[in-house]
């Protein structure tokens, strides 16, 4: 946890200072080392949310890219009195979630229906062999126009557990730890949440682009916009499927009557 309160003040962790949660009031104390990042930690109990995960030096780069009131923000369903953090919730009801460990598909689910307008962005570096795969299946991807792709047998390219997101969810490969110049790594790789048949669609969205667009409150019409993209692109493939099962149809209605009445002489 990266702020705590004091005399109603968000606060950072630093050596023998304390705070008080933000979501359930008990007392913070400040954690601050060489080895981790300098964060918050309850007291007495377990962190209050349980979706909350252990922050690393990646969460923090990525939060630190928007503006401090945007982060950590409380969310409370008034009617089951549910709470969780947010790690950031833009001016316009956006919610961006960093995830470094690996998730369960149930809360993944629970988090995308309690959120609603939100996108993940996960650490794609965290298993080495999913950059391998992913830059392996690139090759195969086909352009539906520049920057957005179709990719077949999605569950070979990306982690499986991400490929049935209801909400779009960037992949990142960009590997802080190493001096890596690999072009893929500089992007980033949006899922969107539609498929065709055993087809998905991946955009590749330069980083700077995607923070600037959160920022400017243009993230939102820029994903609407790719949507009605692919549901063109939706629409035109359901019409070829209609127009090749008339044909099938037709052939086999042929042949029927073909059976049925046979040619004289024959």
């Amino acid at each position: 946890m990266k702020f705590a309160l004091l005399n109603d003040n968000r606060i950072e962790a630093s050596i023998g200072a304390k705070g008080i949660c933000p979501g359930c009031s008990s007392e913070l104390i400040a954690k601050c080392g060489e080895i981790k990042i300098n964060h918050w930690a309850h007291k007495k109990t377990r962190n209050c949310d349980p979706w909350w995960e252990p922050e690393t030096e990646w969460h923090r780069t990525w939060k630190n890219n928007f503006p401090v009131e945007w982060q950590e923000n409380y969310f409370l369903d008034e009617h089951t009195g549910e709470k969780h953090i947010a790690d950031i919730k833009t001016t316009d009801g956006l919610v961006i979630e960093f995830q470094h460990s690996a998730i369960h598909p149930q809360e993944r689910i629970s988090r995308e229906k309690f959120y609603k307008k939100m996108v993940w962005v996960a650490d794609s570096t965290r298993l080495k062999y999913d950059f391998k795969r992913f830059a392996k299946e690139k090759k195969n991807f086909v352009d539906i126009q520049p920057g957005i792709f179709q990719v077949d047998y999605s569950e070979e390219t990306f982690p499986a557990a991400w490929v049935k997101s209801s909400v779009p969810f960037i992949f990142d490969f960009l590997d802080t730890a190493t001096t890596s110049i690999v072009l893929e790594r500089n992007f980033l790789y949006c899922l969107f949440p539609v498929q065709i048949g055993r087809y998905v669609f991946v955009a590749d969205i330069p980083r700077k682009a995607f923070i600037k667009s959160v920022i400017d409150g243009q993230w939102s019409v820029r994903y609407e916009n790719y949507m009605k993209l692919l549901k063109n692109v939706s629409i035109g493939w359901q019409v070829q499927i209609a127009i090749l099962q008339m044909q099938q149809n037709l052939q086999q209605q042929r042949r029927q009557n073909r059976y049925r009445n046979p040619r004289r002489g024959l």
